[in-house]
């Protein structure tokens, strides 16, 4: 098959983490589950709980906690409580980052399906049985996901994803839907090991959403499973590298890298209006969602560096009239704001 520039695109190791396949003689369970962590031992033990409760054995399973070198708190203790030896841990000599901790977690992976779990995420009873079916009723994917419900800090639902199909099975048309939008988050997601190393891990130059251009890159290179059941839990809270990201707007800084790097993945033919599409969604994002809780919270600096970059994503119609309706808003709570350091100053 003659390779067009989107397969090409889809080889270009530059600025990709690489993954070589595992050595000879070394045990291949079915299972690598990877466990990336900094600062979350409180959560690393409902973490270690759900995958314990599903273990099939060592045999089946590698299960792995890596941690970035956490100074707030001791993932070790929490993985000898719960591990008894069952459960591996490695420790970086110095904090790397979060998605060169996750390259850590794919070069120490042995098992043919690698699953990174967040330290600060779940699964449920079932997750792992049903990724592991799809592998084998279609054996031609390369990655499994399933729906994921939003948890806040005390673990109580924020929201659920929905469905991407009516019932479980290989997705259609998946690369022109997850090239516009970010609709997997880590832990509901496993990939064959061999995918990661053809095509390499993830992209250095992003931050914030190097797994979505993951996510796209794999859907450009094989076909992807849905699975309906919500088996996945994915913790949303102020102390997580989101939330900082998203204070400062790095977050659209990076949706504009990262579009960039996508956009060689495309069909030319519908490429442009994919990430027009996903420009503006991006932006809409920001202003309808980000910006009125940053001003709720009275973070204003915050709700100005998101709409400042929210225009830089796009300035279309519905961007504008999104816009608009915080204007009166916004003018509340800077009145507000003003009152307030004048109480202060003549007490």
């Amino acid at each position: 098959m003659v390779k067009t520039l989107a397969n090409e695109a889809l080889f270009d190791m530059s600025d990709r983490g690489r993954l070589a396949p595992v050595a000879d003689g070394l045990p291949r369970p079915l299972w690598s589950v990877m466990i990336p962590t900094h600062n979350c031992a409180g959560y690393l033990r409902q973490t270690l709980r759900s995958v314990l409760s599903q273990d099939p054995g060592p045999d089946a399973m590698q299960i792995e906690v890596v941690d970035d070198a956490s100074t707030k708190d001791a993932p070790e203790a929490v993985v000898q409580e719960l591990g008894h030896g069952r459960v591996a841990f490695h420790r970086q000599a110095v904090n790397v980052g979060h998605s060169a901790n996750f390259q850590t977690c794919l070069e120490r992976s042995r098992g043919r399906i690698v699953h990174l779990l967040h330290g600060d995420d779940a699964v449920r009873p079932g997750f792992y049985q049903k990724m592991g079916a799809a592998f084998e009723q279609a054996s031609q994917i390369g990655a499994a996901f399933c729906r994921q419900v939003y948890i806040d800090e005390q673990g109580g639902k924020i929201w659920e994803s929905p469905l991407e199909r009516a019932s479980s099975g290989v997705l259609d048309n998946w690369l022109r839907r997850i090239a516009v939008r970010q609709l997997i988050q880590t832990p509901s997601i496993v990939v064959a090991r061999e995918i990661y190393e053809q095509i390499g891990t993830f992209d250095r130059r992003l931050s914030w959403v190097e797994d979505w251009e993951m996510w796209v890159r794999i859907a450009a290179f094989s076909n992807v499973w849905f699975e309906t059941e919500q088996l996945a839990l994915y913790r949303v809270h102020g102390n997580s590298s989101t939330s900082r990201q998203l204070r400062t707007a790095e977050n659209l800084r990076d949706v504009r890298r990262a579009i960039s790097i996508i956009r060689r993945y495309l069909p030319s033919e519908w490429a442009d209006a994919s990430m027009n599409a996903s420009l503006a969604f991006w932006a809409d994002d920001a202003l309808r969602n980000r910006v009125p809780t940053f001003i709720r919270n009275g973070d204003l600096a915050a709700a100005r560096a998101q709409i400042e970059e929210a225009l830089r994503c796009s300035r279309s119609p519905a961007t504008i009239a999104a816009l608009a309706t915080l204007v009166p808003v916004l003018a509340g709570a800077m009145v507000r704001r003003m009152r307030s350091r004048f109480r202060e100053a003549t007490r």
